[in-house]
This record gives C-alpha cells, sequence and structure tokens, in this order.
C-alpha cells in the first residue's frame, strides 16, 4: 500500500526564505564509530533530501552554510574532504538544478578554493543563471563579519556617512538578491550563530533543533516550518 503524502503547510505561513546551519556530521559519525568523512557524506545526502522538500513546500530560497571561513582552521585532510564532496555534488546534482529550474546562488569568498572546484562552482551558478525558480544559495567560505566589512569599506568609498543607511547597506549585502530571511535553523542542538547571516537574521525566527544534520528530513524540515508558522512576527510592534 503506497504511504500517503503528508499535507502541504499552509501557502500563507510558509516562510519565504529559510537558512540552515548545518551541523552534527562530526558527531553523527561519532556515534558510529565511522570517519569524519563518513558524517561529511551523510550531511550531503541530507542536503539533497532538505533542497528536494523545501522546492516541495514552496520555499523561494533555502541558504545553506557550507563552509564557513573558520572551517580552514580544521585538519587539512578535512578541508580536502570537504571540497572533494563539492565536487562531486555539483557533478552529481547539477543536472538536476537546472531540470528543476532551480537558480544556484554562491555567498562567499569561493575563490580562494582551488582553481578547478572555482570553474565549477562559475560553471554551475552559469548553468542555472536564466531559471525562475527557487533559489539555493551555497555558502562557501563566508563570515557575516567579513560580509559587513567588506559592505562598510565599499560604501565608504562612494558615499558620505550621512547617506549611509540601512537601505545602502542591504543594497550591498551577497545575499541582496534573495527574500528577506524569515527563519534560520541549526541542527545538533547547538545554540549560536557562528557569524551567519547576523545582519540577515536581525528579525529572522531562530530555531535550534537537537536532530544532528545527517538525520535531518523533510518531516523535521516540515516541522521547522509549522513551528514558523506558530509564531507571531511583530518587528518590534504590538
Amino acid at each position: 500500500m503506497a504511504t500517503a503524502l503528508a499535507p502541504r503547510p499552509d501557502p500563507e505561513l510558509i516562510p519565504r526564505h529559510v537558512a540552515i546551519i548545518m551541523d552534527g556530521n562530526g558527531r553523527w559519525a561519532k556515534q558510529r564509530h565511522l570517519p569524519r568523512l563518513a558524517g561529511h557524506k551523510a550531511g550531503v545526502e541530507a542536503v539533497r533530501r532538505v533542497t528536494r522538500a523545501a522546492r516541495a513546500m514552496g520555499i523561494e530560497a533555502l541558504t545553506l552554510y557550507a563552509f564557513s571561513s573558520e572551517n580552514w582552521r580544521r585538519p587539512e585532510s578535512e578541508v580536502s574532504d570537504l571540497m572533494g564532496l563539492l565536487r562531486l555534488f555539483i557533478r552529481a546534482d547539477l543536472a538536476e538544478l537546472v531540470r528543476e529550474n532551480v537558480r544556484l546562488r554562491i555567498i562567499g569568498d569561493y575563490r580562494r578554493f582551488a582553481p578547478d572546484l572555482v570553474a565549477m562552482v562559475d560553471d554551475a551558478v552559469a548553468r542555472t543563471a536564466r531559471n525562475t525558480g527557487p533559489i539555493l544559495a551555497i555558502a562557501l567560505n563566508y563570515g557575516a563579519q567579513a560580509e559587513l566589512a567588506a559592505v562598510a569599506r565599499r560604501l565608504a568609498e562612494r558615499l558620505p556617512p550621512e547617506q549611509i543607511d540601512e537601505a545602502a547597506i542591504e543594497a550591498e549585502l551577497e545575499t541582496r538578491e534573495l527574500p528577506p530571511l524569515d527563519l534560520l535553523i541549526r541542527s545538533s542542538g547547538e545554540q549560536r550563530l557562528s557569524n551567519f547571516l547576523l545582519w540577515q537574521a536581525a528579525y529572522a525566527e531562530l530555531l535550534f533543533v537537537d536532530t544532528l544534520w545527517p538525520d535531518f528530513d523533510e518531516a523535521a524540515l516540515r516541522d521547522a516550518v509549522d513551528a514558523f508558522g506558530r509564531r507571531q512576527r511583530r518587528y518590534g510592534g504590538l
């Protein structure tokens, strides 16, 4: 007997833009007495599940924190493994993104990566540039403090101080093409933002869940969206 699909959430209660700090790959592997690489591989499978679920729910933009500017501090072998998984993800999933009308965006200074990987990322972005559907934004070598410092430098070169306001900053952010951030999720039970979308999260709903990222799936995303729908967003008002 076929399993009945869960009802789709009320469109009025679905966040337009969801961001996820994908945390817990290492602990997932450790619990299973597996190498950390196995956890990262399982994490890639979770990315596939969640990106497909987000599209099915009608979420307009999904931003995933894949590699932070602080991740360079990890052992060289682990960084190399992460770069290899990014290559595999692009090779394996780009055709699906093109077919499903997904627009791929990158935030962060990914040009610090190896030249062949930079070329792969550029090609993937270019091949989805004319798509008109949901946005999948991947944060690569991203740090929010560095983003804001760069915005400040650019604006200081062009504008007098009295003209630098919130709108001017918003227009320079790497997320300027995305809808405002509605919901930020962190997996694995940790309760901090870890230098991710600090400006954008000013009025986002924050949700910290105990699920380790490799175990995060459609049901977990649906639970998060349902929790978002139950919250009242006042933006400083009553």
